[in-house]
């Protein structure tokens, strides 16, 4: 018998190794299934609006309401940041005044940057509070950041937010006290430079709020949420595949949050099932896919606190994000009416 060839033995390996390549990526591939089937199952289900009724006249009262504010924000003032003159300080005139005529005494948290070409400059937060009559030690927080980039007027990215957060607030000024303390806050500084950094206003809050010990429980950060469209394919998603699972209509609002405050957004999720009034998707993903850190949760989440946000997913799905284009005609009120409808159930039940 002969021996066998050195290439019949090539041959033998090279199957082998195929093989063994065949073999780790079927192993892959099933581990891979079973993470993202278990992930799926964990995730609260999409919850899908086939048709709604017609607004209230309390409703058509908030529409009006949300898009006369957006259009004071994104046309009275316009883009408002520090890159321009005097915008910050007419914003924040516009929203104290704003809030004290719906009933509040906002009191502002002015801090300083430190970074770059504005160390040393000063910003200031908004806040109001409803305290809890049960256990105000225990505190929700729903914020909104009301600056720009600048050369955007920013009627959704955030006048959207910002207008809705006001609505919520009057919702609650003359509703039954919640049993936790409530907060709605009003964050400068959001956008580039100052993303993701120290100089952020919801950074300098939560920093502050960590060293006097404030004891909060939810975070949800509200940033743009006037955008949408029934058009097919409309809705983009970060991740490949991601859109086999989620609406590719972009007829719905996001809750977004990190794979460790899953318990959190299964809560809010549910609460806004159980209000019957406006569609949503929700995820929690790691905090490295883009999106899910891109608000001011991501200043709570670097204090040890819960955040979640809500948002119409923006650059992936408004083709104006972040340009001079982001104007208030764009929008829809109607269904931000809504939304503030669905959000003042959805903040009663996490308040209780």
């Amino acid at each position: 018998m002969s021996k066998p060839g050195k290439f019949t033995r090539r041959s033998e390996h090279t199957r082998n190794s195929l093989l063994y390549v065949g073999l780790i990526f079927i192993v892959l591939f099933l581990l891979f299934a079973t993470i993202f089937g278990v992930w799926w199952l964990l995730m609260p289900k999409t919850i899908d609006m086939k048709s709604q009724q017609e607004l209230t006249n309390h409703q058509e009262i908030v529409a009006q309401q949300i898009e006369a504010d957006v259009r004071h924000l994104a046309e009275n003032i316009g883009e408002r940041n520090m890159h321009t003159t005097g915008t910050m300080d007419q914003t924040v005139r516009f929203l104290t005044e704003r809030l004290r005529g719906i009933g509040y005494s906002p009191k502002l948290q002015s801090y300083t940057l430190n970074r770059g070409i504005y160390a040393g400059e000063s910003a200031e937060n908004i806040e109001v509070e409803i305290t809890g009559n049960k256990h105000p030690e225990k505190v929700v927080v729903i914020g909104a950041h009301y600056d720009t980039v600048p050369g955007s007027p920013g009627a959704n990215d955030n006048g959207s937010g910002v207008a809705v957060l006001m609505a919520l607030a009057e919702a609650f000024v003359n509703a039954d006290p919640p049993h936790k303390t409530v907060r709605f806050l009003f964050f400068a500084n959001e956008e580039p430079p100052f993303f993701q950094t120290e100089d952020m206003g919801s950074y300098a809050y939560a920093k502050m709020a960590r060293e006097r010990g404030d004891d909060i429980e939810t975070m949800i950060a509200l940033d743009g949420l006037g955008y949408y469209s029934s058009e097919p394919n409309s809705q983009a998603y970060p991740l490949p595949g991601l859109g086999f699972f989620y609406p590719k209509e972009a007829s719905f609002i996001g809750l977004v949050t990190r794979l460790g405050d899953l318990s959190l957004l299964r809560s809010v999720s549910g609460n806004f099932e159980q209000s019957g009034d406006f569609p949503t998707a929700s995820a929690a993903l790691p905090g490295f896919i883009p999106g899910v850190n891109w608000s001011d949760h991501w200043s709570f989440w670097q204090h040890d606190y819960p955040g979640l946000l809500i948002t119409d997913t923006l650059l992936f799905r408004d083709p104006h994000y972040h340009t001079p284009n982001d104007t208030p005609e764009r929008l829809d009120y109607e269904m931000m009416a809504r939304l503030t409808s669905a959000l003042t159930d959805v903040v009663e039940e996490l308040a209780q």
